[in-house]
């Protein structure tokens, strides 16, 4: 009864610690993101691309999507500005584990077993610049499919950050019906070369 007592205390404690620590993550990223407006304006986005899909008439489709390119444009700049911030944040504030589920401590000693922050957003800002020029032609239906999985892979890393890998998971999966891995596979490949490289390195990316 003893052992089970302590147990218990234990767990509590640790999950305190936890708990914690994820707020003190989810406070930091939140004052990188105030002075921008880059979560309205990807719920904008989204949003305006899923208006497009739903229109039957071709034309009709592509206005509604060039409407889009203004927001498109702002965002890729002040995602860029968010990164060049965000790069001033200690080495050690900016440790994501690999671990699926979040542990206290775990950034702090073994610093092996996590990425860079400040190195994904860099991934994340470039891919979704990428998308809002259009390096790739794609047209316009294509184009926004690809935008919009840069943005929800954005947001993943921002859960994970704040949380971990699974309640990243899980949630991009409530909110958007959207698996990680169909996420993963649908971003532009100069993005998933680079974002497997740093959060899961020895995993082969598709070309």
């Amino acid at each position: 009864m003893d052992s089970f007592v302590l147990l218990i205390v234990i767990a509590l404690v640790v999950s305190g610690i936890n708990a914690q620590q994820q707020r003190q993550r989810i406070a930091l990223l939140g004052r990188a993101l105030k002075p921008y407006q880059v979560e309205q304006l990807m719920a904008s986005l989204i949003e305006g691309y899923l208006r497009a899909m739903g229109e039957q008439d071709a034309e009709r489709r592509a206005q509604v999507l060039g409407l889009q390119q203004a927001s498109e444009v702002q965002l890729s700049e002040q995602f860029e500005r968010l990164v060049a911030d965000f790069r001033r944040t200690p080495a050690a504030q900016a440790r994501v584990s690999r671990l699926p589920i979040s542990l206290p401590f775990v950034p702090r000693l073994f610093p092996a077993a996590c990425f860079d922050m400040r190195a994904l957003l860099a991934i994340h800002g470039e891919g979704i610049a990428r998308a809002a020029r259009n390096d790739l032609q794609l047209n316009a239906r294509d184009r926004a499919f690809m935008m919009t999985a840069e943005l929800l892979l954005m947001q993943h890393s921002c859960h994970w950050f704040c949380k971990s890998f699974s309640v990243a998971s899980a949630r991009v999966l409530a909110r958007h019906q959207t698996h990680y891995a169909q996420i993963v596979e649908s971003v532009s490949p100069q993005t998933r070369r680079a974002y497997l490289a740093l959060v899961a390195p020895g995993r082969k990316s598709t070309p």
